[in-house]
């Protein structure tokens, strides 16, 4: 385990605007909450937000807000520990043209410019946001290749294997026409070679994870804000 912070961090964090027409008036006014922090690195609940409001992530048959919030959580957090691991070792930044395909796709789930336009809006983002965000994410994706890809090997035992007991049946149950091996071996081993390195990267982020120090503070019971009144400090102090 990495030392923990000098401060504890208290059951539920908030982040504070203090507006000169409004703090004297109603005090402090709650705009952000913190709900995680990776290696003192705070993930705010907008954070959350934006994943959902860009729709990085799809929601399940019958799954809840609160499970979709807990599962995008998991995710940022699980994002946060390998960017802090590839930071530690440095990494090139994404090619220009991939930021630009996954940013089409991406603008593609939208009925039109005009709904995206406003969900960025709503998001506090702007185009270069996104690019940002689908740019560390690429960055990530890519650090993994370099580092975990050589572990994966498939081997034609494998891919023989996965044909005659999965793909086969597969087909012969839905009543489609079975391909010969040689037409579909490179699939079967891009689909095995796609399990397995998410299997090492299950494992890789799960060390990372035993390593670091992560307090998750979503289900944290959320507390009135303080009564007290606070002044801005003037210019010059």
């Amino acid at each position: 385990m990495r030392p923990r912070p000098a401060f504890a961090p208290l059951p539920l964090l908030l982040v504070l605007l203090f507006c000169p027409s409004r703090t004297a008036a109603a005090g402090p006014v709650l705009v952000e909450r913190v709900v995680a922090v990776v290696d003192e690195d705070p993930l705010l609940l907008s954070d959350v937000e934006r994943v959902l409001g860009l729709r990085l992530v799809a929601r399940q048959p019958e799954e809840s807000d609160a499970a979709l919030r807990r599962r995008v959580l998991d995710g940022l957090i699980e994002q946060r520990l390998r960017l802090h691991e590839i930071g530690r070792f440095g990494f090139e930044d994404a090619p220009l043209e991939e930021v630009d395909r996954q940013f089409a796709a991406l603008r593609e789930r939208f009925p039109d410019e005009a709904g995206f336009a406003a969900e960025l809006a709503r998001l506090g983002l702007d185009e270069d946001g996104v690019r940002q965000l689908l740019a560390r994410q690429l960055a990530v994706l890519g650090y993994v290749e370099e580092r975990l890809g050589p572990r994966v090997f498939v081997g034609v035992e494998e891919i023989r294997r996965h044909y005659d007991e999965v793909l086969r049946p597969e087909l012969e149950a839905a009543g489609a026409a079975v391909p010969p091996l040689e037409e579909v071996r490179e699939q079967i081993r891009a689909v095995l070679r796609e399990g397995r390195l998410n299997e090492e990267i299950e494992r890789w982020t799960a060390e990372l994870r035993r390593e670091a120090d992560v307090v998750d503070l979503l289900d944290a019971p959320q507390r009135p804000l303080p009564p007290e009144r606070f002044a801005l400090p003037q210019r010059g102090d």
